[in-house]
């Protein structure tokens, strides 16, 4: 079981952004910047492209409505969007507001205390 699961079950806190009976978007703990959100499948899979296209598109479809949601409460020029996969083996997209190309590469990351992100994933929600 992923810690992503455990996210979604309920068994490790979150600050969470969406959800529906597919998908969880929840704020990165370790964000690149205010408002970086992960979206994940609620089925645990490993792999981006092993989702079946119905899924894939559906991921896609919700991590855009997450997108614009960002946008209107997090000053960024764009919201940049990766999908790595190798840290955790569950896929996950990556929503991160960007001001330059160094903002997506999680090498600098922004320190955010409860509070903040309390309030955060509260804006974007209402955002929806």
């Amino acid at each position: 079981m992923s810690i992503f699961t455990k996210i979604i079950n309920g068994e490790i806190p979150s600050y969470k952004v969406a959800e529906n009976d597919k998908f969880y978007a929840f704020l990165d703990i370790n964000p690149n910047a205010k408002g970086h959100t992960l979206v994940v499948p609620k089925k645990e899979v490993n792999k981006l492209f092993d989702l079946d296209v119905e899924t894939y598109n559906e991921l896609m479809s919700f991590s855009r409505k997450i997108a614009i949601a960002i946008e209107k409460v997090i000053p960024c020029k764009r919201i940049g969007m990766s999908v790595i996969g190798l840290e955790v083996p569950h896929v996950h997209v990556h929503l991160i507001p960007l001001q330059a190309m160094e903002d997506i590469q999680f090498v600098k990351k922004v320190k955010l205390n409860s509070e903040e992100f309390e309030t955060i994933s509260k804006a974007i929600s209402s955002n929806l």
